[in-house]
């Protein structure tokens, strides 16, 4: 037995983990043993990859095919995106949606259906696939698409991984000139400012901003917009830099309201309205991965990653209510993050829809658990969804309210024999069967 936990450290299981070599392996261990669940790195932060039974996918490491001419990448689930950038950046192509982490596998970026910094260009990940191939309760291989069993690619996508083991993908990249970035920087004095200038700087390809969740009063809601395209010149290049390493936890008071409020402080002041800035691509999409094992930094206790999505139509008032109940509680977040999503995907579960997201760390402690139930209600009022790959807490009632379409999700899943095969503990806490 293994002790098995997210990237937030919270919560862990003691679970045995199957590491099979071959095709051949999974699909007997999936025949013949019930309630398992893939796992790729482990970088979903709360329970969606825990089980008592985990079905690993680092032996599906392989590169099947490239086609330099088309960008039509045909690769393993278990390859992280880092491994998949390492191949084709020098060779003029990128990823269309890269998530927060590159350390993520393809299958993990598939059953998360993950988005990034533009989706209200390119949507989430599934948007870019063209196939899939899944490995089913009964330990058959099928190919998955949009036209060809098109509920299960709905399913799938976004599932979570209780559909089937996601054995490979193939993707459609995108072309690039230059690895490098050009970023912008717009220093935004309150909530409404950084909103308009999402809408002002809409045509931009990317965009995301730092957002300060412990000012109050004339700073409430002060913010670091961040805008980027991809630079037409330059070199096609990989950074060699060794990421920094946090050996240990570290002594959880080490962050707190006074040292968070000191760094907000510091980064809001040391930040200014810049334009054009040649940066590189790891540097504007994954700063934190340059801090291998971050998560350490919130102690031994491990912490709660919380992203919402909420409605346009409820944007600003909704999000300054939230952000209220966040400066009241004085439950400071290191991370901040606010995007702005584009129209949803008919993906059963898949979390964007067209509004404002707001990803926040919060350490553990009984005070954030109490502030994330106080918040989850808020949330499901204003018609809005809880991020699962992030969720550690959310009970079944809200979950349900979230997506409505989980009916829809289970009928796909015992249509094809997914049922009590496999689970999660955070789908046995959502009410999934």
């Amino acid at each position: 037995m293994i002790r098995i936990h997210g990237w937030g450290n919270f919560p862990s299981i003691d679970s045995e983990v199957f590491s099979p070599k071959s095709l051949t392996a999974s699909s007997d261990l999936i025949t013949n043993i019930n309630n398992l669940i893939p796992r790729g790195f482990g970088r979903s932060y709360g329970d969606s990859a825990n089980s008592k039974k985990i079905l690993q996918s680092n032996y599906l490491n392989r590169f099947i095919s490239f086609d330099h001419e088309n960008g039509i990448l045909i690769c393993d689930s278990g390859l992280s995106i880092n491994e998949i950038l390492s191949l084709i950046v020098p060779r003029g192509w990128f990823i269309p949606v890269a998530p927060g982490t590159s350390f993520v596998s393809v299958g993990g970026a598939i059953a998360s259906d993950v988005h990034g910094k533009n989706h209200h260009h390119q949507g989430c990940f599934s948007d870019h696939l063209l196939s899939f191939e899944l490995m089913l309760a009964d330990g058959s291989i099928t190919q998955v698409s949009r036209s060809h069993l098109p509920d299960l690619f709905q399913a799938t996508c976004g599932g979570m991984g209780l559909t089937g083991f996601i054995v490979s993908a193939s993707i459609q990249l995108i072309p690039i000139k230059s690895s490098q970035i050009i970023q912008s920087l717009v220093k935004c004095g309150s909530l409404e400012e950084v909103c308009d200038q999402f809408y002002i700087n809409r045509d931009k390809t990317y965009s995301v901003a730092w957002i300060d969740c412990l000012s109050s009063g004339k700073n409430f809601g002060r913010s670091v917009l961040m805008v980027g395209e991809h630079s037409e010149s330059g070199k096609l290049s990989v950074s060699k830099k060794a990421p920094i390493n946090i050996p240990f936890n570290m002594p959880a008071s080490l962050l707190n309201s006074y040292s968070i409020r000191l760094f907000n402080s510091i980064y809001y002041h040391s930040s200014s309205t810049q334009s054009d800035m040649n940066i590189s691509y790891e540097k504007f999409f994954y700063p934190l991965d340059g801090i291998r094992n971050w998560n350490r930094l919130y102690g031994k206790a491990g912490f709660i990653q919380y992203q919402f999505v909420i409605p346009m139509a409820v944007g600003i008032d909704g999000l300054k209510k939230i952000l209220v109940k966040i400066v009241d509680s004085g439950l400071g977040s290191f991370l901040a993050v606010l995007k702005c999503f584009g129209l949803a995907n008919a993906n059963y579960l898949s979390f964007p829809m067209e509004g404002f997201t707001l990803a926040l760390d919060f350490k553990l402690s009984d005070s954030v658990i109490k502030l994330v139930s106080n918040l989850d209600p808020m949330v499901v009022d204003m018609g809005g969804r809880i991020y699962l790959t992030k969720d550690a807490l959310m009970n079944d009632t809200t979950f349900k309210s979230c997506y409505p379409l989980w009916e829809n999700f289970e009928q796909v899943r015992a249509k094809y024999g997914a049922i009590g095969k496999f689970s999660s503990i955070q789908s046995k806490r959502l009410g999934l069967q």
